[in-house]
């Protein structure tokens, strides 16, 4: 049976109206020659999964790294921290994380889709340790969507944090779609179609198709907000380094005070 057909027949609740146990969560990370990010990426989600781990040991974690055309020691370095690797050359944010699930449902094979849990994050992210159990918790309590908020690393120059601040809230119920924290139930992914194969906001247009959706409860929280690098000079040529590139420095920001200061 094809992965599209049991999903069709596993859609929703169980028998008893109750939503499906996660039996099964994959980490999803794709990565383009993040040798150098990576390392700080995997720690940081080790420690998720070990607390995950102390809570719901039943559940099975697989970490994929999926290698987007990488020809730096990215493979080597996921490898080391015992995560699964998949090659691929798509250069393509939104075909290599439709991969990398690809990958995942293969691996979850006949399986209810509907306990299969996907988590998405980036090589250059930092998760909390609660990145995991925050996800499985939720998805216990029927939720079939999880949107996290990011927020960038120290990096940033102090005039771009002010902007990014001002522009994102950081609470429940808030508005941001953000791929290095994106949560989701299998089935609820299966039934719109996946990640659309393109280079940038594809995880907008995911949760877009995935809110449009009859029966796919989606939540939006900061419970586990995770830190996300602050380069300006990313892989996706429009993604969230141009975004930060864009935002005002301090410098402008002062020059917009003091225009303001000194009237029309």
């Amino acid at each position: 049976m094809s992965a599209l057909a049991r999903m069709s027949a596993a859609r929703g609740p169980d028998e008893r109206g109750h939503p499906t146990r996660v039996t099964s969560l994959t980490v999803v990370v794709p990565a383009c020659n993040e040798q150098d990010a990576l390392p700080g990426t995997l720690k940081h989600l080790d420690g998720a999964v070990v607390a995950l781990a102390a809570i719901r040991p039943d559940v099975v974690v697989r970490r994929l790294v999926v290698l987007d055309g990488c020809t730096d020691r990215s493979a080597e370095v996921a490898r080391a921290h015992g995560c699964d690797t998949l090659p691929v050359t798509v250069r393509n944010v939104g075909a290599a994380r439709r991969a990398g699930v690809d990958w995942a449902l293969a691996q979850h094979g006949t399986e209810d889709p509907r306990s299969l849990w996907i988590a998405c994050t980036d090589a250059d992210t930092h998760v909390p340790r609660n990145w995991l159990d925050e996800q499985v918790r939720c998805a216990t309590a029927g939720i079939d969507v999880l949107v996290g908020t990011v927020v960038p690393d120290g990096r940033l120059d102090p005039g771009r944090m002010r902007a990014w601040l001002q522009r994102h809230d950081l609470r429940e119920g808030h508005h941001h779609v953000h791929g290095a924290n994106l949560g989701f139930r299998a089935s609820a992914y299966l039934a719109v179609g996946g990640f659309a194969a393109i280079g940038a906001h594809e995880d907008v247009d995911l949760v877009e198709r995935l809110r449009r959706q009859q029966g796919v409860v989606v939540s939006s929280t900061d419970r586990h907000r995770v830190v996300t690098s602050s380069r300006l000079r990313g892989r996706a040529p429009a993604g969230f380094s141009r975004y930060l590139k864009a935002l005002p420095t301090q410098d402008s920001l002062c020059e917009d005070d003091a225009a303001g200061q000194a009237g029309p």
